[in-house]
């Protein structure tokens, strides 16, 4: 409560003695019939001076707004009368007959419970949007017309629209915003079907900017940057991101009191999401595309090259070819170099250094072959020929690597390999070694019986078989039994699931990746509350895991370190945390899981 309620309170509680106390307690609601995502407004009103308000439990409801506190006078005839009242936001999260139970308050010593209030919410039937952010049935509108759609919304930009098949599209999720943010949560991200998709690393966290969008100045953020490559021709939408802010706006004054004080604050948990983006491709021209086209989009070079050109048979040669420039380099298929017969080779090395950043994907893909040749002589490695499609000029090119003369001088073992074939050029073989000689010498003769057979050894591995195949048995029924309950399963793997997070988390620790650090830290956090409390990841907040570990009688302050650990974690995900180092949030979350599985 501001501080100008609590004066306001203490003055009405100061001409106490004359109001009129009807002592009357009654809970309304602005509508008991709302669509999913739809806001309403509760109320409970007090009819006289109250104190020790208890509100009821709103679990099945997303509180938007609240508790709002509104007090007020009337002096009729002489008479002085006073009333209060409590209101809350709510949106409804799923469709259902849902009662909101009794609020409590006393009033001249007496205790005064209200009545319940059901709630009908019925699916909805369309979402209203706009200006980029989604409202979700709440524009905000808080008996102060805040109409937070216009001073918070969310964006999917692309830098092009109208792209070719492969062609790569830099996509980037980012906030614009007019008013303070307290909290955020990343709901949803859309799959990104229809493309190939790799995600630019960002060395920092998200930082806000300011920026201007259709004639008006916004705090601006790049939450997420991300190339796509799209897999086929035709429309394709990238489906909207989502996010659910706590932010805290300016409102109109309501009185003389909020006039006096400068004004009016509130804080207002408000979902919103980005628009669809289509992205129009189109497929790649028929004509002239070259014989042995593999799909290559961009713009390459290509070179190839030999350690040695002159060697004796059976050494082998490094055969590299690379591929360097812009475009879709990981998405380039297996090259088919045509070396001689009598060269034996093997399936190329592939080493891809390839960066992503704001203006596409670029760098370089090496094909490393070893080849070696098995008989003296000279030949010559083809030229390999690569072909592209260059979007910029919306036409094909073919490059050429240049040829290579090998020249190969008799080797020390040629006389031990030998060639099997039509033209003796193929499946070359050392004698030396697909040969055996035959042991010589006299072998040690033994008399019959005096093996293994009809030991006291041999029976026991013949009893041995039985007792394995019961073992296995009684094994299958006991893991039959433990992996039935799949909560149970859950909840004791959960522990191993978060401690791969945290691997994760430390080895991005170790490389002040600060930013993935968070990020890893959070999903194991949330990943192994979800196992370990049977908890849908889409449920879980603030409220209901420390509610499921009060069920579960874990201690408060492990509840309320895992808490600190997970706000501290989404504050850094989008802005810098200072005041404790990562390695204490490390150590604070691998402490929280030991006492959380000590303690159930």
């Amino acid at each position: 409560m501001k501080i100008k309620h609590y004066i306001l309170t203490l003055l009405l509680f100061a001409a106490a003695p004359v109001f009129a106390q009807d002592g009357k307690f009654v809970a309304t609601a602005s509508q008991t019939t709302v669509s999913t995502g739809e806001q309403f407004q509760i109320t409970f009103s007090i009819s006289g001076e109250g104190n020790n308000f208890n509100p009821p439990d709103l679990v099945d409801f997303q509180l938007l707004s609240g508790p709002n506190v509104s007090n007020s006078m009337e002096f009729i005839n002489g008479k002085a009368t006073s009333s209060s009242s409590v209101s809350y936001i709510l949106a409804p999260m799923r469709v259902g007959t849902f009662t909101i139970g009794s609020a409590s308050v006393v009033v001249n010593g007496k205790k005064l419970s209200s009545n319940p209030i059901k709630i009908t919410v019925i699916k909805r039937k369309a979402t209203q949007q706009n200006n980029g952010g989604n409202v979700t049935g709440a524009d905000q509108t808080q008996g102060n017309n805040v109409d937070l759609s216009k001073l918070l919304f969310l964006r999917s930009d692309i830098d092009k629209n109208n792209v070719y098949q492969g062609q790569p599209i830099v996509l980037t999720y980012r906030i614009f915003t007019r008013v303070d943010i307290l909290q955020n949560q990343t709901n949803k991200m859309p799959d990104l079907t229809g493309f190939w998709n790799e995600d630019v690393k960002q060395t920092q966290p998200a930082q806000f900017r300011i920026g201007t969008y259709k004639g008006e100045r916004y705090n601006i953020a790049d939450l997420k940057q991300i190339i796509l490559f799209p897999e086929h021709a035709g429309n394709i939408t990238i489906d909207p991101f989502e996010m659910t802010f706590l932010a805290r706006v300016q409102s109109s004054p309501r009185d003389f009191m909020d006039q006096f004080f400068g004004g009016n604050t509130q804080e207002i948990n408000y979902p919103a999401k980005s628009l669809p983006v289509v992205v129009h491709v189109k497929p790649l021209p028929e004509a002239g595309k070259p014989t042995g086209f593999a799909g290559a989009v961009g713009k390459f070079n290509i070179e190839a090259s030999i350690d040695k050109d002159h060697l004796k048979a059976n050494e082998p040669i490094n055969y590299k070819i690379k591929i360097s420039g812009f475009g879709n380099i990981k998405l380039l298929k297996d090259l088919s170099p045509n070396f001689p017969a009598d060269f034996e080779k093997y399936d190329p090395k592939i080493t891809d250094t390839v960066t992503q950043n704001a203006y596409g994907s670029a760098g370089n893909r090496i094909y490393n072959y070893l080849i070696i040749p098995r008989h003296k002589g000279d030949y010559t490695i083809d030229p390999v020929k690569f072909s592209y499609f260059n979007p910029a000029t919306g036409r094909y090119v073919s490059l050429t690597t240049r040829g290579f003369k090998i020249k190969v001088e008799k080797g020390l073992h040629e006389e031990n390999v030998t060639a099997i074939s039509g033209d003796n050029q193929e499946d070359v073989k050392l004698l030396s070694k697909d040969i055996r000689y035959i042991k010589t010498g006299s072998p040690e003769l033994r008399d019959t019986g005096e093996g293994f057979f009809g030991s006291a050894g041999f029976y026991l591995l013949l009893l041995l078989g039985p007792l394995l195949c019961v073992g296995a048995f009684a094994y299958r029924n006991q893991m039959r039994r433990n992996n039935a309950d799949i909560v149970n399963v859950k909840s004791r793997r959960a522990g191993k699931v978060a401690a791969k997070h945290l691997a994760i988390a430390n080895k991005e620790l170790q490389t002040n990746n600060t930013h993935a650090f968070y990020e890893a830290v959070f999903k194991g956090l949330y990943g192994y509350l979800s196992d370990k409390l049977n908890i849908s990841y889409a449920d879980l907040d603030r409220e209901t895991i420390a509610a499921a570990l009060r069920a579960r009688s874990v201690k408060e302050e492990t509840t309320n370190e895992l808490l600190d650990t997970l706000d501290l974690c989404e504050m850094a995900r989008y802005a810098p945390v200072t005041h404790i180092s990562a390695q204490q949030v490390f150590d604070k979350a691998k402490g929280s899981i030991n006492a959380i599985e000590d303690e159930i």
